[in-house]
């Protein structure tokens, strides 16, 4: 084999390997559901719904028990995370009159899987479920709210950007930029930034389609013109408190509020002790979803 053919092949070979080690360090792990809403006293229906790519979503339909058509929260877990996870919000939700809508994302839960997920397919998903819920009689497609953690919470944001028919919105634990939750993760992992970790965020915008800037909250909430609340935990080590500040003060106006709480990143699945944050939160759902404007 010739000098320049060797070269060749190594350099292909260094670029599968780099391909396949980013695409592996980067995919969430499929977490399987520990409980149902049955587990809460919770009737349900376990429901499909198409998403893109020909794909389709898993979700619980938890009704609402008073007349419908009912106003209805989508909630959207975090990354590597599954609609289990979010259950432990949904009897507040449940008391106050909505219906609530659990959404595992493409690759996580009992979804389909996809070649790969990313927080703008977090936002198709929550499109596509939006899309399946305005043909459904039990919810109410003018009072529809977004309620999600993580990623989810960035999902929920930008989907919320692009549309006019969203209600209100619930932001757990947002980071403000996918670059900067990255270079943690990637300093987690003891990758230099120069020059490895800044070819993984390259590689990254190239595969999900998407400048990190056009989707990051910081851009994304300057474009939300319903009431939001970010809430973010004060002890929260995986994005800090100050990320939830720095997407507040981009904001449009005075519609976009401001909660730091006693919790950390993962407390919103198990909110025993944030009870009073997860009932305020509950009241200004109620409030935007069924009070006139």
């Amino acid at each position: 084999m010739t000098p320049w053919a060797v070269t060749l092949v190594a350099t292909l070979a260094a670029l599968l390997g780099f391909r396949f080690a980013v695409r592996r360090g980067l995919a969430p792990k499929r977490v399987p559901h520990d409980r149902t809403p049955a587990d809460l006293g919770l009737t349900f229906d376990a429901v499909r719904i198409p998403t893109a790519r020909g794909r389709r979503l898993y979700a619980w339909f938890v009704p609402a028990e008073s007349a419908v058509p009912a106003p209805v929260a989508l909630v959207m877990h975090g990354w590597g995370g599954n609609a289990a996870m979010m259950l432990p919000l949904v009897p507040a939700l449940h008391a106050a009159g909505l219906t609530v809508l659990l959404v595992d994302a493409r690759c996580h839960g009992h979804s389909d899987e996809d070649d790969f997920a990313s927080l703008p397919r977090f936002a198709e998903d929550i499109d596509h479920a939006l899309a399946w819920l305005r043909h459904y009689p039990y919810a109410d497609a003018h009072r529809i709210a977004l309620v999600g953690h993580s990623v989810g919470a960035g999902a929920a944001l930008l989907a919320a950007s692009r549309r006019d028919d969203v209600a209100a919105v619930v932001s757990l634990a947002a980071f403000s930029h996918p670059v900067a939750m990255m270079r943690r993760l990637l300093a987690h992992k003891r990758v230099p930034y120069l020059p490895l970790g800044w070819l993984v965020l390259r590689y990254v915008e190239h595969v999900i389609g998407h400048r990190f800037d056009d989707i990051a909250p910081v851009t994304t909430i300057a474009a939300i013109r319903c009431p939001t609340l970010l809430v973010h935990g004060a002890q929260d080590t995986t994005v800090p408190p100050s990320e939830a500040r720095l997407i507040h003060a981009a904001r449009s106006g005075e519609h976009v509020r401001l909660r730091i709480i006693a919790a950390s990143h993962d407390d919103f699945g198990d909110p025993q002790d944030i009870a009073a944050e997860v009932a305020e939160m509950t009241g200004f759902l109620r409030k935007a979803l069924t009070e006139p404007a």
